[in-house]
């Protein structure tokens, strides 16, 4: 995590700089500034021009000071809780450590607890679902490093679970026994059952999983692509047959989680910009390693005789992800595409409290007739 902190007195700054040795020996990465006469090197510029340098380049902002301090600097550059840092108050006798934005997806309610415990301080956390100690779906979706849509589908199962009202909860992945309170399995996609509660989430890798009138999405980063393509290939139509690839599956392109393919292609600048397009690792093995993948591939004479193995992308796919393969090569314009599923079973963490269990769900993501797999 990267964090940016200001302080504004000397009383501040000794907090501040406890504040940054401790969160760097825990492997973040620290930046902080005073603005203060007192203080020498002060930022030259104004507690707003300080924001607007660390809003959008930082994972989190930490203010020592008052609340007021940091509420002005920050408050033209609200975004969204999707989009916004975490933001963070702490006074300057370091009695209390206040999450004031993106509590939950910016992650400042877990900072403020980690920095009140550094300071022996009160952490002060308003976000109902934390008062209540029950489950909140943008925290399940980043304590389990998951992309998160339909943002509006989110406030309604955090009001429901608040109300007492019935969430549902279907999965594509196995899921831990048992489910925290106020959520109950379902297995199915119909949402046309007597049953069905108008809210749930759905732990999908699928755009057009949707088995509750109010759906929120949450994408595990969990398909692992194999790629292949003719040496020198353009980016842009690498790039383009991937996406159509991905579409054609109907899967999220948040739901990548790597590339790979031959150590032949291990500096084959397409591979590498389409990785960097996805923010993924680009992994590549040798003819010998793909070859000792377990399973049934597409052969192909033509590779065989170019590479040493009989199938490129399928293989290094399944290598990459340490599951099964999702859905087999497809080629065009000299790119082929393939896709395999990494094992995803998400935690739930302190919301587990409930006795009661769901199945195991193992439902196949590739399927369901709806999802065209």
């Amino acid at each position: 995590m990267k964090i940016a902190m200001i302080c504004f007195s000397l009383t501040g700054y000794a907090a501040g700089l406890k504040l940054k040795n401790s969160f760097e020996e825990q492997g973040e990465d620290v930046s902080m500034e005073g603005k203060s006469r007192y203080l020498e090197d002060s930022f030259p510029g104004s507690a707003r021009e300080w924001a607007e340098l660390h809003f959008h380049s930082s994972d989190a902002l930490i203010f020592i000071g008052a609340c007021g301090i940091a509420v002005r600097p920050i408050a033209h550059l609200i975004a969204g809780k999707t989009k916004d840092p975490a933001v963070l108050v702490v006074d300057e006798c370091g009695k209390f450590a206040i999450s004031l934005l993106s509590g939950h997806l910016g992650g400042a309610n877990s900072l403020a607890l980690r920095a009140a415990e550094i300071l022996g301080a009160e952490p002060v956390v308003t976000t109902a679902t934390d008062l209540h100690s029950r489950f909140a779906v943008d925290v399940f979706s980043r304590e389990n490093g998951c992309a998160i849509f339909r943002m509006k589908a989110a406030k309604e199962v955090s009001a429901a679970v608040l109300a007492g009202e019935k969430v549902g909860f279907y999965s594509e992945f196995p899921i831990p026994a048992p489910l925290p309170e106020g959520l109950t399995y379902y297995a199915s996609l119909d949402c046309s059952s007597e049953d069905r509660p108008r809210v749930g989430v759905a732990l999908t890798i699928h755009k057009g999983c949707l088995p509750f009138p109010e759906t929120v999405q949450v994408v595990p980063p969990a398909v692992a692509l194999g790629v292949g393509c003719k040496k020198g290939k353009d980016p842009e139509i690498v790039k383009r047959e991937v996406a159509e690839r991905l579409a054609e599956q109907d899967i999220f392109p948040e739901a990548v989680c790597s590339i790979a393919s031959i150590d032949l292609k291990k500096e084959e600048p397409a591979l590498l910009g389409l990785a960097r397009e996805y923010g993924v690792e680009f992994l590549t093995y040798t003819a010998q390693e793909l070859l000792s993948c377990p399973g049934e591939f597409t052969p192909s004479a033509f590779v065989k005789n170019i590479t040493g193995v009989d199938n490129v992308c399928e293989r290094s796919a399944v290598l990459s992800s340490g599951g099964k393969l999702l859905f087999p090569k497809k080629g065009a314009e000299g790119v082929t595409t393939a896709a395999a599923l990494k094992p995803f079973i998400p935690a739930f963490g302190h919301y587990r409290d409930c006795e009661k269990t769901c199945p195991d769900s193992r439902a196949s993501v590739g399927m369901t007739e709806k999802q065209g797999l």
